[in-house]
């Protein structure tokens, strides 16, 4: 892992505008995607310049999420048959997207060719926004470890369930150890009711305090950024494809979302 650590986020900080932030989780179904893509669209209506990358290589679906169909992929920007500029889309939203093809074996596992086609494209595309988003696939794999290595900021995205939590402080874990992380955002999706968002935030914490800080030179710190509440209205946009924060920008999680993003903009 330590291959895709020192070198990689350093190498794709040279002179920019934008401000880099993975979003990703330690387990799937934990609604990563739909954050990254809502997310994008609150950040756009604060004037914003966005751009989406779906980093999940192999299991892209970021265009089911906006309902859109592309006929040029990151796979065609990776293999020379098509620009760079082809292949950046405009997305509902107001923002920018660059889709990634789903089902390619090749990109399950990060080979030195993937592991320089996407730090070009990350450092031909971040000059042009203020604020690119990487959708990362889930859990620790090389290809997931180093995408994030790529970002300035780490969102991690969690649930209350037992498992997410499980795996997030796996997630936390690895990226204090491997990368040097000592500040990763927080996002609790699908809370019950208020506030459990903070409480899911002091129980990572209080884990991690026990477990991973001890053996550091400095401690990890988790920032919550702040939580979703369990929403009808995900779910009905979900199935339509389309995004919560344009056909119901006044639903509850919509409201939250656009306080995640104004929290983001705060912190950086």
């Amino acid at each position: 892992m330590s291959e895709f650590v020192s070198g990689a986020r350093s190498a794709a900080r040279g002179p920019r505008r934008s401000r880099i932030t993975a979003i990703t989780s330690g387990k799937g179904g934990v609604g990563k995607t739909f954050v990254a893509a809502n997310l994008a669209a609150a950040l756009a209506r604060q004037g914003q310049r966005v751009l989406v990358l779906d980093a999940d290589l192999g299991l892209a679906n970021l265009d089911v999420v906006l309902n859109l169909f592309p006929k040029i992929t990151l796979h065609d920007v990776f293999t020379g048959k098509s620009t760079l500029n082809d292949a950046i889309l405009p997305a509902p939203g107001g923002f920018s997207v660059l889709l990634a093809g789903s089902g390619m074996v090749e990109y399950s596992r990060m080979t030195p060719e993937v592991r320089d086609q996407l730090q070009k494209v990350i450092d031909e595309v971040a000059p042009r926004f203020d604020r690119v988003l990487l959708d990362t696939g889930a859990g620790i794999s090389d290809v997931v470890l180093y995408t994030v290595s790529l970002a300035d900021d780490v969102l991690a995205v969690a649930t209350p369930e037992p498992t997410s939590l499980t795996d997030a402080y796996a997630t936390i874990k690895v990226l204090a150890q491997t990368q040097g992380r000592r500040v990763v955002q927080l996002l609790v999706n699908q809370v019950r009711k208020p506030g459990e968002g903070r409480t899911v935030r002091q129980q990572l914490q209080l884990v991690i305090d026990k477990f991973v800080n001890p053996g550091l030179d400095s401690p990890v710190r988790l920032d919550l950024m702040g939580e979703l509440p369990i929403d009808p209205a995900v779910r009905e946009a979900v199935l339509r494809r389309q995004l919560l924060l344009q056909t119901m920008p006044g639903a509850p999680a919509a409201v939250a979302m656009m306080s995640v993003a104004s929290r983001l903009l705060a912190e950086t």
